[in-house]
């Protein structure tokens, strides 16, 4: 942010007697990705989650360890950086007034990162809106997609929400995050960068009706669909006047996702008496219809990843960069016709880029990849149906005894994950331990979960299922989840091996199956770390990529993946 801007922003705290000015990544619907970035405006850091705090004469942003490298390199110059699992605001700040945008947090956020010590001051105008007058794009309208492609009809799924509302004792329901009504009414939009979302609300009655909050452009098409009717409609400025409207006296919210402007109005007048949005445990346990499709989807980014990986590391004489190489494998996913876009920001890191876990190469950073270093690239696509994720490590020469000794023991914590018996390690939890302890034994460890739940169609990151330390979800047939530990060098080089996997069921027993068909690099594998059991499961892992993919591939490309079996 410029000098001005920072004097701008001081201006407006004077006014509002503050002493600082909290922004967060979010904008009002919470979703992970954004497509007016205040967070990035201000401070530059363009990481997929985070919080800055601005004070008259001190700048502060709060991230994970995900983001703490890039963090530093895009923000440190006037930030200083914070790690948020170090040090929490609330442990940094005392004795201030913070402003806030209300519609940009929920209370949940506000205690958990603020506390009770320091002065919060909502304030309705944003103040960053203020500052910047960036021009708001308007977006396409809302969409349906079939029954046959999700496999159960809208009008079903709002009949359990209705039951669970009975069964609760409850007159309504406030859906707040619009991936949730997405899933619910079988709806998709283009409001958010990576993900089919539609950004609206909805409110759900216990005798099933529905008050869908948004603007009016935006359902057109709905309503031609038949979809929702233009009673069902109600425009988002108006939604004090829908909540002074209705008849009843209990609610049940989402905790994540409910705004502390929205919780105030419906508190005006109903009594909050659960917090829970049951659409996330729904929406995570996939039906035979999705997982049909997601493996149909990862078979068509298999071959285009397997295309990929067969033309870099046979590329010679060629000066290739970070960016050249990302803009290729999309080139590779764009043949397939049920392919839409990217399902996040491509990792196309190599040497020291690769430490950083959720780098982006641009025109500052973008490296040539040389022959001596490991290039690590993480990348996904959303397909009519399906959405992926997968991470490769790849080297182009031969690699020193320590980094093919590193990447075995991811990989072998890659596998103790993948062949795990989920009847006795049922969470994320007790998961997250098999994946680092081989690692671990080598004093090695990474700063991010093992896993994350994946959406059907929808965000690449999906809860309320992941494998990470303190994740008690339990496992459910359906269930689709990243398995990806790794390993970074800040400075030197980054090492992750990710595959998407979901949750199957067989003779009253569950187990990972794996979604993601494309090889690990082999000439990376120190083969006397691993035993009889890992050099089967690599073996039988490469032949069924090969089964699944092979009638898609040149002859070469054949022959090279046969060779490596």
């Amino acid at each position: 942010m410029r000098k001005e801007n920072f004097k701008k922003l001081n201006l407006l705290m004077k006014i509002y007697k503050l002493d600082g000015y909290i922004i967060p990544k979010n904008d009002s619907f919470f979703t992970e990705q954004v497509k007016y970035d205040r967070l990035k405006l201000v401070s530059g850091f363009s990481g997929s989650a985070g919080i800055a705090v601005i004070l008259k004469k001190e700048n502060y942003l709060f991230v994970d360890n995900r983001y703490s490298i890039q963090a530093k390199i895009e923000s440190g110059k006037d930030f200083k950086i914070l790690n948020i699992h170090e040090k929490l605001p609330k442990n940094y700040f005392k004795n201030i007034i913070l402003g806030f945008d209300p519609k940009l947090f929920t209370y949940y956020q506000l205690e958990y990162l603020f506390g009770k010590k320091i002065d919060l001051k909502p304030i309705k105008i944003n103040l960053i809106d203020q500052v910047f007058k960036t021009k708001k794009e308007k977006n396409k309208p809302f969409y349906s997609i079939p029954n046959y492609v999700v496999g159960i009809s809208h009008k079903k799924k709002i009949n359990l929400i209705s039951k669970y509302l009975k069964n609760k004792k409850a007159d309504f329901i406030f859906i707040s995050a619009p991936e949730n009504v997405a899933w619910l009414l079988n709806i998709r939009g283009s409001d958010t960068p990576f993900s089919p979302l539609p950004n609206c609300n909805l409110i759900l009655s216990k005798t099933k009706k529905i008050y869908l909050i948004t603007d009016k452009h935006k359902i057109k098409r709905l309503i031609k669909e038949k979809k929702v009717s233009s009673k069902q409609f109600v425009n988002k400025n108006n939604f004090k006047y829908l909540i002074n409207n209705l008849n009843g006296k209990k609610f049940i919210v989402d905790n994540k996702t409910l705004s502390v402007f929205n919780e105030d109005l419906i508190k005006s007048k109903f009594s909050i008496i659960d917090r829970i949005d049951p659409c996330y445990i729904l929406k995570s346990k996939k039906n035979p219809v999705e997982i049909k499709n997601m493996i149909q989807s990862h078979i068509l980014d298999g071959v285009a990843l397997t295309k990929f990986i067969i033309w870099i590391k046979n590329l010679k004489n060629k000066k290739l960069t970070e960016i050249e190489a990302e803009k290729k494998l999309e080139n590779f996913r764009k043949k397939s016709k049920n392919y839409l876009y990217p399902s996040f920001n491509t990792i196309a890191g190599t040497g020291s880029n690769g430490a950083i876990v959720h780098y982006r190469a641009t025109k500052k950073t973008n490296k040539v990849i040389k022959k001596k270093d490991l290039f690590l690239c993480d990348s996904g696509g959303q397909y009519k149906y399906g959405t992926t994720d997968v991470t490769r490590t790849l080297c182009f020469d031969k690699q020193p005894k320590k980094i093919k000794n590193i990447f075995t023991l991811i990989l072998k914590g890659h596998i103790a994950v993948a062949t795990s018996n989920l009847t006795l390690q049922n969470t994320g939890g007790k998961l997250d331990i098999q994946a680092r302890k081989f690692l671990k034994k080598s004093n090695l460890n990474y700063g991010h979960g093992t896993g994350h739940g994946v959406g059907y169609f929808l965000n690449v990151h999906e809860g309320p299922q992941s494998i990470s330390k303190f994740n008690q979800v339990q496992f459910e047939e359906g269930m689709i989840l990243s398995n990806e530990p790794g390993y970074y060098k800040e400075g030197k080089f980054g090492i992750r091996i990710e595959n998407l996997v979901y949750v199957k069921r067989l003779n009253n027993k569950i187990f990972f199956e794996n979604l993601t068909m494309a090889p690990i690099d082999k000439d990376l594998i120190n083969y006397k770390l691993l035993n009889k059991k890992e050099k089967d499961y690599l073996f039988n892992y490469h032949l069924l990529v090969y089964s699944k993919i092979s009638k898609f591939l040149s002859e070469n490309e054949k022959n090279w993946l046969v060779k490596n079996l």
